[in-house]
């Protein structure tokens, strides 16, 4: 008899710049094949993390392929929920209200709160 397999819950937390290292790619290539193969994973941008979400970044300077459309790609995964750390956004002077992707704003005790709900943490 066959019982039914139940999803564990991924939240992906993004706390490295897009360009510095290789880790922020790595992070949403995680997310993007992982989605592929129909698991479910949700995003958290923290820290340097939220330089992921300037608009404009022009990455062809450094060498780097553009973070910028993988973002905008995200819902074509259905990855759909994306938080980021207010006080990051407030400290780097984000502005996501024309972000590709619709991101929800929390504080430190509601990121908190949110880390809890999930199965696993990954943390790049």
């Amino acid at each position: 008899m066959m019982t039914a397999v139940t999803k564990k819950t991924v939240l992906i937390v993004l706390r490295h710049s897009p360009y510095g290292s290789g880790l922020a790619k790595a992070a949403l290539d995680t997310a993007l094949a992982s989605a592929a193969f129909e698991q479910s994973f949700d995003l958290l941008f923290m820290g340097d993390g939220v330089l992921q979400l300037h608009p404009g970044q022009d990455s062809r300077v450094k060498g780097f392929k553009n973070l910028g459309r993988q973002l905008a790609s995200l819902p074509l995964y259905e990855i759909n929920h994306v938080y980021v750390e207010t006080q990051a956004l407030a400290r780097y002077n984000i502005d996501v209200s024309k972000s590709p992707v619709h991101i929800q704003q929390l504080n430190g005790s509601e990121i908190r709160q949110l880390m809890t709900c999930y199965d696993h943490l990954m943390g790049f």
